[in-house]
C-alpha cells in the first residue's frame, strides 16, 4: 500500500513538473527596440527655449535625423544641422510560436529652426500609425528564355 502511494506521489510530482514546464513555454516574451529614455521625458523639451545641444544632453543621440527640408525636397544638409531629429522605440510581444505583435510604439520628433532652436516637439504612438498594404504584383524581366531542350541539355 505504501509503495502504491509512493508511485502515485511520484507520478503526480512528474505531472506537476511537466505541466509547469509546458506552461512556462507559453508565457509571452517582450522585446524592446530603439530609444528608451533614462530619466528625461519628451515633455522636458520646450519649443523656443531648448536648443540642439540641450536636446542632445537631455534625450541623447536621436535614432535618425531627417535629410529633407520642410517642403519634402532633399536638401544638402550639413551633418549635425538636420531640421528634424527622431527618437523611436517599440515593444513587441511574442507568445509561444506565434508571430511577434507590436504592443507599444513611441516616436518623438523634434524640429529645429535655422538658429538651432527647437520649433516643435511631436509625439506619436501606436494609435497614430498606419498599416501599409504591400503590392504583390511582380514586374517580369525579359531576357533570354530557355526552351525545354536547352534546359535539359544546356
Amino acid at each position: 500500500m505504501a509503495q502504491r502511494r509512493s508511485a502515485i506521489g511520484r507520478l503526480a510530482f512528474a505531472g506537476l513538473i511537466a505541466a509547469s514546464v509546458l506552461t512556462a513555454g507559453c508565457t509571452a516574451t517582450r522585446d524592446f527596440h530603439g530609444y528608451v529614455p533614462d530619466q528625461a521625458l519628451p515633455e522636458d523639451v520646450k519649443p523656443a527655449v531648448d536648443t540642439r545641444s540641450t536636446v542632445l544632453a537631455r534625450l541623447g543621440t536621436p535614432s535618425t535625423a531627417s535629410i529633407f527640408d520642410n517642403t519634402g525636397v532633399q536638401d544638402r544638409v550639413t551633418p549635425g544641422k538636420e531640421k528634424l531629429w527622431v527618437y523611436m522605440s517599440s515593444t513587441r510581444e511574442r507568445l509561444a510560436f506565434y508571430y511577434p505583435k507590436v504592443v507599444a510604439r513611441h516616436i518623438i520628433a523634434v524640429q529645429f529652426d535655422d538658429d538651432d532652436v527647437v520649433s516643435d516637439v511631436l509625439i506619436y504612438d501606436t494609435a497614430d500609425g498606419r498599416v501599409v498594404d504591400y503590392n504583390s504584383r511582380v514586374t517580369p524581366t525579359r531576357g533570354r528564355e530557355l526552351g525545354i531542350l536547352e534546359q535539359l541539355f544546356g
